[in-house]
């Protein structure tokens, strides 16, 4: 399934079949078709010669989408919405400062780049929506044009992709105006957002795509290698860009399995393929197509990596091991050997709470009618105070309390100082989850006598050697129970008033999941001028970057998928392709001026509609033929199949999975899809409104086809002859209608659109201010616009 240009006067570069080419000389009807193809061929040269028309298309399609895009685009000159990260990612990379995100590196290293080219040095954070740009003297006009370029060259792309698939000029029009049109595209590629760059990659992808596919009967020549490698290189643009470019590759990849299957047919037109041969072509696409953007993917981390070389807010995402290799790290520096009898504070590394315990009991029921232990509360408290204070013993007496340094895999008692009570876990559940241990602190004579083994915990360092000295800060480490091999965790759930909605503490008996960690961030008991506090000047130290990325990658996929927290403007899919909900940008109640990201309503309707119509379209062609009716000519199904159902198939795979997400989702997830909804209703408009050219083989055969003899055969034929239909589709008979039915319905279209598009413009630009009627007039499907006062 691919796109495919038509075999019509519009292709470029068309050829006429072997068949057709070997009729006797000497036979009349072989030289009538002799002269028919000649005709035909330079029917095809002057179609390639004329195509000003297009060119002309395309050129003012551009001017306008980057009109559209930069039009206004110092407005408004303040943070809006999601600048707020991308513009300060950007401002990271410009200081070099470590910081943590979800998404791969490509998008936010063009902020950078842009910054960086005009001189920015990234002093400006973008902390809060609304901070003024001008009075920070922030470069954002350079930062916006980076996403404004991208969003007009998509325009650009889209007619292309159309114009190589071999469409008329007015479903190319339709179909690269639905987008330049579009108040979502607009309003997304006018600011410092991620969404122009992946949009952009996936649209060349698509085109890089067809016109690798064109040349699949002139494998491995430079053209053909040359058109590969640069699907591959788009691919990881937007694999590089967001992790839902996977849905680029799945797209693209399903019509190069076909492909293949199709080169492994033994009764293939061009003849059957040696296994050897069918190898190089496999090996070609898995390096063009998974080789080449795996390593394109990994070099933008690497370049990620070697321009963050100092400390900063994304440290504590990171291990210690990773931590070192910044410089001027505060773990580095604040990081002191404990020693059995210190006081201790211990932190989640995750939630952040301290290991905290009073004196209330758990009460003796449970909300869900459980019985507690009733012992002393053991819970997780954000805020620093002496009740975080626990002293590290040892699991045997020592001799000499004073300089025996903690390790890892040392077995270990915590004492609570404040209330003197020792920490231990037991077979009882914990208040929320049944299935885990509760903890709990008991007095010192019960903890030395029968209850001994309760108290005995095991540290664990993450990633630690045997031996390894246990630390402040870069110590992260397990605290697992030795009896019940439980793990110490926490979570974000607050408990009831009766422990004050502080964290719940239990034990966890998946000992591997990673929300188990902890780590000591002081030692109150530690003398101002102890020796330990003395230190030395340390050099970053090295870690191999595979090792880094691998890690990088684990907290990312985690973060994304802990995306779960409810916002205002949040969406479900189902939603999307009707426009059912916006999201508000920026407002301003004095000028009454707002951002509301909304796509183009009548745009979208039609393009949505057109889906189901294809849907349609396809089941009725099914079913005809199972009746035995052929309602399209071989051709006109060819390209509906594997032109039209590549758009379609492309518009599925970038919509259809978000329905699986467990993460936060946004009406902006939906424009890729958007973007190949609008290829399929070029295709559909061409295919409703306008019968498509006959091929070359139709016209070298005319209205009946010649056996190998020569001679026109009867309606039914034996033998070597060629089977000829007496009656030949309604699409295949009224093969020369001209285009005026596909102009009109591309005016009709476009005007509309063109009209919806401008009705919502103040919206998307942010200018001029609406009153209160004129919101209203706007709030078609109850959208929550702003009413500024």
């Amino acid at each position: 399934m691919s796109s495919t240009a038509p075999q019509s006067v519009r292709q470029r570069g068309a050829q006429p079949s072997k068949k057709q080419t070997t009729a006797p000389a000497s036979n009349g009807a072989a030289d009538t078709l002799s002269d028919t193809l000649s005709k035909a061929q330079n029917e095809v040269k002057d179609a390639v010669s004329s195509e000003w028309d297009y060119k002309l298309a395309l050129a003012v399609i551009t001017v306008l989408a980057f009109a559209t895009r930069f039009y206004g685009i110092s407005h408004p000159n303040q943070v809006v919405f999601d600048e707020v990260h991308f513009g300060k990612f950007a401002s990271y990379y410009l200081q070099r400062t470590y910081f943590f995100d979800v998404h791969p590196p490509f998008g936010k290293l063009l902020f950078a780049f842009a910054g960086w080219l005009v001189g920015y040095k990234g002093e400006f954070l973008f902390d809060n929506i609304g901070d003024s740009y001008v009075t920070n003297k922030v470069p954002y006009v350079a930062y916006r044009s980076m996403p404004a370029l991208m969003g007009s060259l998509t325009v650009t792309t889209t007619f292309l992709i159309m114009w190589e698939s071999g469409y008329s000029l007015p479903a190319c029009v339709v179909a690269a105006g639905l987008l330049l049109f579009d108040n979502a595209h607009i309003g997304q590629t006018r600011l410092i957002l991620l969404d122009a760059t992946l949009v952009l990659s996936m649209a060349l992808s698509v085109l890089c795509h067809i016109r690798f596919y064109k040349l699949r009967h002139a494998p491995f020549s430079r053209k053909w290698w040359k058109w590969l490698l640069l699907t591959g290189f788009c691919l990881s643009c937007v694999i590089s860009t967001k992790y839902v470019g996977a849905f680029t590759f799945f797209s693209i990849g399903v019509p190069v399995a076909i492909d293949l299957w199709d080169l492994l047919d033994v009764n293939r037109r061009q003849g059957p393929l040696a296994l050897p041969q069918f190898g190089k072509h496999l090996g070609a696409r898995v390096i063009g197509l998974i080789v080449v953007p795996f390593f394109f993917y990994l070099f933008w981390f690497q370049v990620h990596f070697a321009i963050l070389n100092r400390s900063g807010p994304g440290d504590d995402f990171m291990s210690p091991e990773f931590q070192e290799t910044l410089s001027d790290n505060i773990m580095s520096q604040q990081s002191v050997s404990i020693d059995y009898f210190d006081s201790i504070t211990l932190r989640h590394k995750e939630t952040k709470v301290y290991l905290h315990s009073h004196l209330d009991k758990y009460p003796l029921r449970y909300d869900d009618g459980r019985i507690s232990s009733q012992g002393q509360q053991v819970t997780g408290y954000p805020h620093n105070d002496t009740n975080n204070h626990w002293q590290i013993l040892p699991a045997t007496e020592m001799a000499n309390e004073a300089g025996h340094r903690v390790k890892t895999g040392d077995l270990v008692r915590l004492r609570h100082l404040v209330t003197d009570t020792m920490l231990l876990t037991h077979d009882v559940a914990s208040p929320y989850h049944p299935t885990n241990q509760e903890f709990t602190a008991v007095p010192l004579e019960e903890a030395n006598g029968e209850r001994f083994n309760d108290t005995l915990f095991e540290i664990r360092i993450e990633n630690g050697k045997a031996g390894q000295d246990f630390k402040s800060m870069a110590s992260h480490f397990k605290l697992v129970h030795h009896p019940t091999k439980v793990a110490m965790w926490t979570h974000t759930t607050p408990l009831p008033d009766w422990a004050y909605k502080q964290a719940e503490i239990n034990g966890n008996k998946n000992v591997q999941q990673s929300s188990n960690i902890w780590y000591v961030e002081e030692i109150p008991s530690l003398p101002a001028d102890s020796d330990r506090l003395v230190k030395e000047p340390r050099k970053t130290k090295h870690v191999p970057f595979l090792k880094k990325y691998f890690e990088l990658q684990r907290a990312m996929f985690f973060h994304n998928n802990a995306l779960t927290s409810s916002h205002p403007y949040a969406s479900f899919p189902i939603q999307w392709p009707f426009l059912l909900r916006g999201v508000s940008f920026w407002t301003e109640n004095d000028t009454r001026q707002q951002i509301y990201f909304l796509g183009n309503p009548v745009g979208w309707w039609l393009a949505s509609s057109l889906l189901a119509v294809f849907a349609g379209i396809i089941g009725a062609d099914q079913l005809s033929q199972r009746r035995g009716v052929d309602a399209l000519d071989e051709r006109t199904r060819s390209r509906l199949y594997n032109s039209t159902g590549f758009f379609f198939l492309t518009w599925a795979a970038h919509y259809i999975p978000f329905f699986v997400m467990g993460r936060q989702l946004f009406l902006h997830h939906y424009l890729p899809a958007h973007l190949a909804s609008c290829l399929v209703t070029g295709a559909l408009i061409e295919f409703v409104f306008n019968i498509e050219p006959v091929s070359l083989n139709e016209l070298s055969a005319g209205n009946a086809t010649f056996s190998t003899d020569g001679k026109k055969p009867s309606k039914k034929t034996t033998g070597t002859d060629t089977p000829v239909r007496s009656s030949r589709p309604v699409r295949e008979r009224l093969g020369q209608q001209n285009l005026m039915a596909s102009w009109a319905a591309a005016a009709v279209i476009l005007a509309v659109v063109v009209w919806s598009f401008w009705f919502f413009a103040p919206l998307t630009y942010g200018s001029p201010g609406l009153d209160i009627d004129q919101v209203n007039a706007r709030k078609w499907l109850n959208y929550d616009l702003h009413f500024a006062k």
